[in-house]
């Protein structure tokens, strides 16, 4: 016997209905695919707001890596300058001077004044570079004492190789190696007999001769003293440690990542 089409979806309408309002047992689910039980939002505990996301103690402004600042010795090193006595040796430089422009002429004098007085000038002079035309200084080859030859502690007038080699001058007196060290090292013309500057400069000069004592093998090179920038960089001293080289506070192990 055919059923009337009223019937057919009559049939479909309650299959649809008992599946959605209490399926048969062949629609429940499966006891070997049990729903997951961390699937919940609020049965993870890693869901919830990650409590290492917040704003890093290590953030704040007033922990700022003191590190960051400009490095205080980054500045431009003054001994990044072009080493004076790098360039070809200005006191092995070929050729002879006129022994006239560095010898005393016949009745002139020193000028006169308070030791105390020149002595301070002519140090100050002594590292002027404006004494000369090539930006060396007597400081520049004389550094801290050096590179005198051992001559240098024998009373004036005396023998000196650089005189002897450029000028022909068998003994010089101090304020005329003066000059000479003007004329020649430094390039430029020599100062006034009775000037004050030379007389600053002899004094100063004869003050350090004091407190000279000959060093064996010394140098002829009078730029091949020590190089004052090669002295230990004062911003690697213990005193200026690096503060940012101590164990980062924040490089600890993140309590997060623990097994949970």
């Amino acid at each position: 016997m055919k059923q009337q089409p009223s019937a057919i979806r009559s049939a479909i309408l309650a299959s649809i209905f008992g599946m959605a309002f209490g399926a048969p047992a062949a629609f429940a689910q499966s006891p070997c695919a049990p729903r997951n039980p961390c699937a919940p939002r609020k049965m993870n505990p890693c869901s919830a707001k990650n409590p290492c996301a917040a704003k890093s103690p290590c953030a704040p402004k007033m922990l700022k890596n003191p590190c960051a600042a400009k490095n205080p010795c980054a500045a431009k090193n003054p001994c990044a300058a072009k080493n004076p006595c790098s360039a070809k040796n200005p006191c092995a430089a070929s050729g002879k001077v006129d022994p006239k422009l560095v010898t005393r002429p016949a009745g002139t004098h020193l000028a006169k004044g308070n030791s105390a007085e020149l002595i301070a000038m002519g140090k100050k002079l002594f590292s002027d570079t404006k004494l000369s035309s090539n930006g060396l200084s007597c400081n520049s080859c004389h550094f801290n004492g050096n590179a005198y030859m051992n001559t240098f502690a024998q009373p004036y007038p005396h023998f000196v190789q650089m005189a002897d080699d450029r000028g022909g001058l068998k003994k010089i007196e101090l304020d005329e190696m003066v000059q000479f060290c003007l004329v020649v090292p430094m390039a430029t013309k020599p100062l006034a007999w009775d000037s004050r500057e030379l007389a600053a400069l002899t004094a100063y000069t004869a003050s350090v001769q004091k407190t000279y004592k000959p060093k064996a093998g010394a140098a002829a090179n009078p730029c091949a003293a020590k190089n004052p920038c090669s002295a230990k960089n004062p911003c690697s001293a213990k005193m200026n440690k690096n503060p940012c080289a101590a164990k980062n506070p924040c490089a600890a192990k993140n309590p997060c990542a623990a097994k949970m």
